[in-house]
């Protein structure tokens, strides 16, 4: 008998799975038994090479996020390489930092576009396939502190992952009687690109990891424990979570 996280058998796929909290993820659900379909604007070669050391099959999916254009491509491409969709993780990401009073409609748009509105109608296609399927199926959004806070100079980014959070809760009431699962990480101050520049400002850095009660920024391998119980059978009666993976922030 197998045990409840055990993912054998499952496909995934996995936006913006390049780096950072993405790659984190592909990874921890490859060493979970799942083969990984990767999407987004950069080739994921280190994913690549770490998701293969694993025995899983890997296919590399070139998408750019910003708009719905690629999102019946990413699904046709995906289920032809593996066979079919079972778990969907929406990662692909941006964010733009500016004073509120001087923040630009473009980046607003480009912002709420890839965030939001390029989740919305891939997490769509993608449920479409899997109800075509028949054996259900898990969809996990990445959202942040942010879905829960307030925050400083990122106002579309704030928009976003708040609409994300509130996203996950309509669709897991639709879907949650047809099979489908759909849950959130909202992932703390974590290592990766999006942070890099608030890593480099010593003020806001030392200001961040005093909130933090484990006392350090989060590094990708951290979400993958997460994202695997959400995408396995552990999960099956969870539905419409946003999940802080945040090393305590929220608690302090």
């Amino acid at each position: 008998m197998t045990h409840p996280f055990d993912l054998t058998g499952k496909v995934a796929l996995v936006t913006g799975a390049n780096t950072g909290i993405g790659q984190g993820i592909a990874v921890a659900l490859a060493a979970a038994g799942a083969d990984i379909a990767a999407a987004g604007r950069s080739a994921p070669a280190q994913t690549r090479k770490a998701v293969e050391a694993l025995g899983r099959r890997f296919v590399s999916i070139q998408a750019d996020f910003g708009s719905t254009e690629p999102v019946a491509r990413v699904v046709e491409e995906a289920v032809a390489a593996l066979g079919g969709i079972d778990i969907l993780v929406n990662n692909a990401g941006i964010i733009r930092r500016a004073d509120s009073i001087d923040f630009s409609e473009d980046d607003w748009d480009a912002v709420m576009n890839t965030n939001l509105k390029t989740v919305f109608f891939l997490t769509q296609a993608v449920v479409r396939r899997m109800l075509d399927q028949g054996r259900g199926g898990k969809v996990i959004n990445i959202a942040s502190l942010l879905s829960f806070q307030g925050g400083i100079r990122v106002p579309s980014y704030t928009a976003s992952k708040s609409g994300l959070a509130g996203l996950t809760r309509i669709l897991a009431n639709e879907w949650a009687a047809r099979g489908i699962n759909v849950n959130a990480i909202a992932p703390g101050y974590f290592d990766t690109n999006n942070t890099e520049a608030l890593r480099a400002d010593e003020t806001r850095n030392r200001s961040i990891l005093e909130r933090i009660p484990a006392g350090r920024w989060g590094q990708p391998g951290d979400v993958g424990g997460a994202a695997v119980f959400l995408a396995s059978s552990a999960s099956d009666y969870v539905h419409g979570v946003t999940l802080p993976v945040d090393g305590g922030w929220l608690a302090r």
